[in-house]
């Protein structure tokens, strides 16, 4: 592609400007090469332009900056006043703007963001919709994963992914999309076919990250300036914050009547060792009937974004129920099939508030015992680990601590401590620093009717062990145990 065709639409200035073929964009400068643009992304944790020279010897001859650099005669330099802001809009024309080839929603809020992208992806993949997601746990359709790192993936790895979709059939793609990727112009030209606001509360305060909690909200309400529709929880405070700044189609949803989806009469049940709930929906005075897989009210809340999404794309409701309950979520309240007649949940929950959510989320069904599985992240405060500690002592019937991403802590050290703030709040417990022997325990200690909630590594498949990622899979270990359960090994 021509240098001017990528710029289009920039606001820049260049003193030497050639319009040379460009095959590809780095912000990385070992990346670099022949036919390469290179971009000076400036952050907290570094500056691109430090890096400019070895671009150069890499083969590069255009630079995008937002400051003058000394470089070769040969060297093409634009200067642009934000660099960020200039990736985003340069590869939305390198990637041929993908948004407009592909149904954009992007879902935004503090808690729920995960689940509820991969409930509407199971609603709209039933009414025949082939649906991507990108997010906390990667980019994917069908049986195609690709790699990302950041929850909104930098916009230039974000364009890349929806052509990417979007060449490969997908309708629609729904995405995560955090308040820092709106800080840092990740998502800058997408433009989105739906927003999606779920609820605030605060996080993301602090060092390279937001500096208040205000500044975290304002960057909530800046993703729906960019879309057509927005779905919002009426049932949040910040709800009207939200509406001000939507600017086409509204739909509300919660448990207020004023809302367009009214959720209504939630039940708990129990299919054989898959938790769920059943629920009513009240949408445009039609009562309708549906059960999601996954349990906790929270996730029938969630269910009203994918049916409002589905009568969005005409998915008629016997389609809508049967997505709904096949509803499967890679480490978030993950329940495991074929474990006899003990409830298995794999859970990211790796702090006292989403420990305690997910254990009370447990409670709330007919069990016999709750057993909890975790470690604590070595380096971290010791405030979680006596929050994590308290909160499975006594909330839980007994407890195996165990490690979870030591890194350079000693694993046996950090399990101490958490026993100690267990045995403060009355609980029972083991320690087993070996997460597979830890696993392996467990499984064999649970009775019939008990529910075995192993949290803090999710949809991870590592193990951080002295600056070294591990493999480590958690199905495969529970699955593996309950064979040799069978077997009485």
């Amino acid at each position: 592609m021509k240098l001017s065709e990528i710029l289009k639409g920039l606001s820049y200035t260049c003193s030497n400007f050639t319009d040379c073929e460009i095959n590809d964009i780095a912000y990385d400068s070992r990346k670099c090469g022949e036919g390469i643009l290179f971009v000076c992304l400036v952050s907290a944790f570094t500056d691109g332009h430090k890096y400019i020279q070895s671009a150069y010897e890499k083969g590069s001859r255009v630079f995008l900056c937002e400051k003058e650099v000394d470089l070769p005669e040969d060297a093409v330099v634009i200067i642009s006043d934000n660099t960020r802001s200039a990736l985003a809009k340069i590869s939305c024309n390198f990637f041929h703007y993908p948004s407009r080839d592909i149904k954009v929603i992007g879902i935004t809020g503090t808690k729920g963001k995960t689940t509820t992208a991969h409930i509407v992806k199971f609603l709209l993949e039933a009414g025949g919709i082939r649906t991507g997601i990108i997010g906390t746990v990667g980019s994917f359709y069908g049986d195609t994963v690709i790699p990302t790192v950041n929850t909104t993936p930098e916009s230039y790895e974000l364009q890349k992914t929806l052509r990417i979709m979007a060449d490969g059939g997908c309708q629609a793609v729904v995405m995560e999309v955090s308040s820092l990727g709106l800080k840092h112009h990740r998502v800058e030209g997408t433009e989105f076919y739906c927003g999606v606001f779920t609820n605030l509360f605060p996080d993301h305060i602090g060092t390279n990250e937001h500096d208040s909690f205000e500044e975290y909200a304002y960057w909530k309400t800046q993703l729906f300036p960019m879309c057509k529709k927005a779905i919002v929880n009426i049932d949040d405070p910040f709800s009207n914050e939200v509406l001000d700044h939507c600017t086409d189609e509204i739909i509300t949803y919660g448990y207020d009547n004023r809302a367009d989806y009214i959720l209504q009469n939630c039940e708990k049940v129990k299919l054989g060792n898959i938790l769920g709930v059943a629920f009513d929906v009240k949408a445009r005075g039609v009562d309708k009937k549906y059960t999601i897989a996954l349990p906790g009210e929270i996730n029938a809340h969630n269910s009203l974004i994918a049916l409002a999404l589905g009568d969005m794309f005409g998915v008629c409701q016997a389609d809508s129920a049967e997505g709904l309950k096949q509803v499967f979520v890679k480490g978030r309240c993950e329940i495991l099939k074929d474990t006899d007649d003990i409830t298995v949940i794999i859970d990211y929950a790796h702090n006292g508030v989403s420990l305690k959510s997910i254990i009370d989320t447990a409670r709330a069904y007919e069990h016999n015992r709750i057993i909890t599985l975790f470690g604590s992240v070595g380096g971290r405060t010791e405030c979680r680990r006596e929050e994590l500690g308290s909160v499975s002592g006594y909330m839980s019937d007994f407890t195996v601590i165990t490690s979870d991403d030591p890194d350079f802590e000693d694993p046996r050290s950090i399990c101490e401590e958490i026993a100690s703030h267990c045995k403060k709040a009355g609980g029972k417990y083991v320690i087993i620093p070996d997460r597979s022997e830890a696993v392996n325990y467990a499984v064999k200690m649970a009775q019939s009717g008990d529910i075995l909630i192993l949290a803090g590594k999710g949809h991870e498949e590592y193990m951080k062990i002295k600056g070294e990622k591990v493999p480590f899979n958690e199905r495969e270990e529970v699955i593996r145990a309950f064979r040799e359960k069978k077997e009485g090994k």
